[in-house]
């Protein structure tokens, strides 16, 4: 048994690949139990397969591609297949159609699909989705091994002077293998983009706070933030990447003033402390980084505002939105609002109850380990004992950035909660949550440490993810 795990950590990457092989067959295994009865609802195959049904659409390959595109994938695979048509797509992010459109363009002008359109969306976007879903699959797919890999090099760099770092760099990733998100992560949905950029903008991030130059540091900052704009560009939930910028900010600040107010007579800065020139290009880095989290919102806004609040479209006049009147006009909170009826205590209602209790097990995973790092400064995985009984201590080559950094993704994670409580579908928040690192490192410690709530919350999320992959093709909630 212990020469069995020292191959795993010695072989962490093999392992990971054969665990996320294994689990994939497992995921794949439930759809396709589900293919034997029909689903509930038939949006699905309707889209994807098209009207005119052929051999090809007919297949059972193709039947089960029309199962993973259930809920919301149906409208990710609708605008790559023939654009953004209707106001409501807008809800969701733009980068995974653009990205899938983008790779059946090249399929199709590299010959390897013949008679598909390749030069842009389909004018009348008439036909079978069956391809763009596929594509959607395969790139749902693809994402999450990579978003595993980072996770697994960014707890390698965060936990670096841990005792056992390979072990929770091991057991994080293993854990997003078999997030709770299940069967999003294998479906045209923007789950395991998101993860795949948010993690990697954490791993900028990290490499921020524990290079030895400065220009180095900034610079990486910035990439950071372009980083974690992509990530917004396929869910908006991503904008809480921001919150280490605006978290460091308010770092900075306070020794820039300290600066500019305690300088010596010689001129010299105090012990310890950045220059004041140091201080303000470290600012202006993380204004550039914020600024870049948020273009991959407002990026689509305003071409969305061009497209419908112009006063034309094409050559027809069409009549301006009442989202276009606002002060801050966003087509993405006015659909949200007016066809999702998302808001503040909208979901509040008591046939939602049920579903509150399903996102419970979630919530309070997120909001305990969110809690316990804001408080302790580190989340349990550094708590975890030596070889020689003592704590390990997370320290960079700048002292506390490493901690800020784990601090502010604890609050990136406490704001997803109480905005999911609050303002979201809470449902949702299965999902939602892959994207966030801290809880992963949270339960990742608790089993090292061998506490019995790390195995029940692990039974939690593989008995999660299997009843809702089930559901998910069956096109069942939860969603």
């Amino acid at each position: 048994m212990v020469g069995h795990r020292q191959h795993v950590i010695a072989h962490p990457l093999r392992t990971l690949i054969a665990a996320f092989s294994a689990w994939k067959l497992i995921v794949l295994g439930i759809a396709a139990g589900s293919c034997i009865g029909d689903a509930y609802d038939t949006s699905g195959a309707l889209v994807v397969l098209g009207n005119r049904q052929s051999p090809l659409t007919r297949s059972f390959l193709a039947q089960l591609a029309s199962r993973f595109a259930s809920w919301d994938a149906i409208y990710y695979v609708s605008a790559a297949h023939r654009g953004y048509r209707f106001e409501q797509e807008w809800a969701f992010g733009t980068a995974l159609p653009i990205t899938i459109r983008a790779i059946v363009t090249a399929l199709t002008r590299l010959g390897f699909v013949i008679g598909y359109p390749s030069s842009g969306p389909s004018s009348k976007g008439q036909g079978s989705a069956l391809l763009e879903t596929l594509v959607g699959i395969l790139v749902a797919n693809t994402f999450h091994l990579l978003s595993v890999v980072v996770l697994f090099r960014l707890s390698l760099l965060v936990w670096r002077n841990h005792p056992q770092t390979v072990l929770v760099s091991l057991l994080s990733a293993a854990l997003h293998i078999i997030s709770p998100a299940g069967l999003f992560l294998s479906s045209p949905f923007a789950e395991s983009s998101c993860a795949l950029f948010s993690f990697a903008g954490y791993l900028l991030y990290a490499r921020s706070c524990v290079s030895a130059k400065p220009l180095a540091q900034d610079g990486y900052l910035v990439l950071a933030g372009l980083v974690f704009g992509v990530a917004t560009a396929f869910r908006s939930n991503g904008i809480l990447n921001g919150t280490p910028f605006a978290w460091e900010v308010l770092q900075v600040l306070p020794r820039l003033v300290g600066n500019l107010f305690s300088t010596s007579s010689l001129g010299r800065q105090q012990k310890g402390s950045l220059t004041t020139a140091d201080a303000v290009r470290r600012l202006l880095a993380l204004g550039v980084g914020g600024a870049a989290v948020a273009t991959g919102s407002l990026v689509p806004q305003a071409v969305a505002y061009q497209q419908f609040c112009s006063g034309v479209s094409g050559s027809t006049e069409v009549p301006r939105r009442p989202w276009c009147q606002g002060y801050l006009p966003s087509i993405y909170t006015f659909v949200q609002r007016h066809y999702w009826d998302v808001g503040f205590l909208r979901y509040w209602k008591l046939s939602n109850v049920p579903l509150f209790l399903l996102a419970a097990p979630m919530l309070a995973i997120l909001m305990r380990s969110g809690a316990e790092t804001l408080v302790s400064g580190t989340p349990s995985a550094a708590r975890a004992k030596s070889p020689v009984g003592k704590g390990s201590t997370v320290v960079g080559p700048e002292p506390g950035r490493i901690a800020t950094l784990v601090r502010s993704a604890a609050a990136a994670q406490l704001l997803l909660a109480v905005m999911a409580v609050t303002n979201y579908h809470v449902q949702i928040i299965t999902r939602i949550s892959s994207a966030y690192p801290l809880w992963y490192w949270w339960v990742a410690g608790k089993l090292i440490r061998g506490e019995p709530w790390g195995s029940r919350i692990v039974i939690f999320m593989i008995s999660y993810a299997s009843i809702q992959g089930a559901l998910f093709t069956s096109f069942l909630p939860p969603a």
